[in-house]
């Protein structure tokens, strides 16, 4: 690297004509994946406990990335047994962080591939897949007189990203939390810190303890009469949240919560199947063996492209729905409707019906 970094501009040009179409920009990918911004990765920094089943994962993300919004989420990408699996995590950090640092907080979910690796396993040092911030659970840029936010699980994630940017901003807030036991609660310590200091209201609902079920939307009538005076913002399983916004639409105040539903997982694979190229409308069968940028190019449809071997990265699209392999080494990687994964066509091939955007 030392060597490298010396070498003028014009030597650095000679160097290029001799290893293309692989250019040692290309090399320097292998030993630094957080260079290239076309392939967004991120370095686990550190691993915090946060309960006996979640973590915080500290994040260093690569060129690429894109300041988040509190309330945001990140899609992780993550090899568990030789198939790439990709999962939403709400940012829990602050978005001006002046390290550049971000951090996902993982709650394990009994039978999930992702959410166990990442809480069971990962380490400081280990190199994750990244896709730039989305999501429109938001505050507003004016904030709210009146608060509430109403969570269960790990539904707490995006709203604690939101009460560490803009709690100082905000004078009445109220939070009511839903979780199995006390020691369940995620952020609890500093959830209660924020209470005993009197800047937030905190409601505790543990389930195991109570014989009333799951949170409803006449509990928290009853815990907080002026709801719905209240701007809201909910975040949990997906009856609560049907409960909660039939209860707001028919107290007519519907506008006022804004809901954030974790997405399902898509469970497709295969070998072989329909690409379809989303730009150009072409749609190709495939028997799983030829990289798409082979594929594609037989069809008619025109991608750029460099190296062909998977270095140079030149060729990479996004994966919109569907399921593709890496022809190197078998990963698998899944996206569900509405993703933006990227991926090298020419060292990828179809695992069963995929939209490529090209």
């Amino acid at each position: 690297m030392a060597v490298i970094r010396t070498l003028g501009a014009g030597a650095w040009r000679v160097v290029e004509l001799i290893t293309t179409p692989v250019v040692p920009a290309d090399y320097l990918d292998v030993i630094a994946p957080l260079r290239n911004a076309q392939v967004l990765r991120a370095k686990v920094e550190a691993v915090r406990p946060e309960t006996a089943n979640s973590v915080t994962l500290v994040l260093r993300p690569g060129r690429g990335w894109v300041r988040h919004e509190p309330g945001q989420y990140v899609r992780v990408g993550v090899d568990v047994d030789g198939v790439r699996l990709w999962r939403s995590y709400s940012i829990t950090s602050p978005p001006w962080r002046s390290d550049g640092r971000i951090t996902i907080t993982v709650n394990a979910v009994p039978g999930g591939a992702v959410s166990t690796e990442l809480v069971r396993n990962v380490k400081r040092g280990m190199i994750l897949h990244l896709d730039v911030p989305t999501g429109e659970f938001l505050l507003d840029e004016t904030r709210p007189e009146k608060a509430l936010f109403v969570t269960a699980g790990s539904g707490i994630t995006p709203v604690m990203g939101m009460l560490r940017s803009a709690l100082h901003e905000m004078t009445d807030v109220v939070l009511v939390h839903s979780a199995r036991t006390h020691e369940a609660v995620v952020f609890g310590s500093e959830l209660r810190t924020l209470a005993a200091e009197g800047r937030i209201r905190l409601i505790e609902r543990h389930t195991r303890a109570s014989d009333s079920g799951r949170l409803k939307p006449a509990d928290i009538a009853e815990l907080v009469p002026d709801l719905f005076e209240r701007q809201t913002w909910a975040c949990g399983p997906n009856e609560m949240l049907d409960d909660l916004e039939t209860h707001w639409a028919d107290g007519g105040v519907a506008e006022r919560l804004r809901t954030e539903r974790f997405r399902p997982t898509l469970l497709t694979s295969g070998g072989g199947g329909t690409v379809t190229f989303s730009k150009s409308g072409t749609v190709v069968e495939t028997d799983g063996t030829e990289p798409i940028l082979d594929s594609g190019e037989t069809a008619g449809v025109l991608m750029k492209s460099g190296c062909r071997m998977g270095i140079c990265f030149s060729c990479v699209l996004p994966l919109r729905e569907g399921a593709v392999r890496d022809l190197r080494d078998g990963t698998l990687t899944v996206a569900e409707p509405g993703d933006n994964i990227p991926i090298q066509p020419c060292v990828t091939a179809a695992a069963g019906p995929c939209t490529i955007e090209g």
